[in-house]
C-alpha cells in the first residue's frame, strides 16, 4: 500500500469521523442500528424538532452513513454500514468510562 493510499483512508476517516461529530448525529446513529425508522420517529425518540432531525439525516446521508428509501409518503432512514453503529457505541461507551 503507497503512503498516498494510506492518507486516503485517513482522509475518509475524518470526513466521518466530522459527520459524526454533532451528538444529535450520534442519537439518530444509535437510534437507526435498532432499525430502520422515519423522521417522525427519530423525532418522537429524540424529543428534538422535525427540521433539526431532517438537518443532521442531510449531513449523515451526504457522509455516506445512512440512506433514505421511500416508504409510501415517508422516507425511512437506515444506516448504510453496521461498522458505523459499532464505531458510535463504542465511543458512547468509553465517554462512560470516564464518569
Amino acid at each position: 500500500m503507497s503512503s498516498e493510499t494510506g492518507y486516503d483512508a485517513y482522509e475518509g476517516a475524518s470526513e466521518l469521523l466530522r459527520a459524526l461529530s454533532a451528538p444529535i448525529r450520534l442519537a439518530i446513529v444509535s437510534e437507526l442500528a435498532g432499525g430502520e425508522r422515519c423522521v417522525h420517529e427519530l423525532v418522537d425518540k429524540l424529543g428534538v424538532a422535525q427540521p433539526l432531525v431532517s438537518q443532521h439525516l442531510r449531513v449523515l446521508r451526504g457522509a455516506g452513513v445512512v440512506r433514505g428509501s421511500r416508504r409510501g409518503r415517508e422516507i425511512a432512514y437506515a444506516l448504510v454500514d453496521e461498522h458505523v453503529a459499532h464505531i458510535v457505541a463504542d465511543a458512547v461507551s468509553h465517554a462512560g468510562e470516564g464518569s
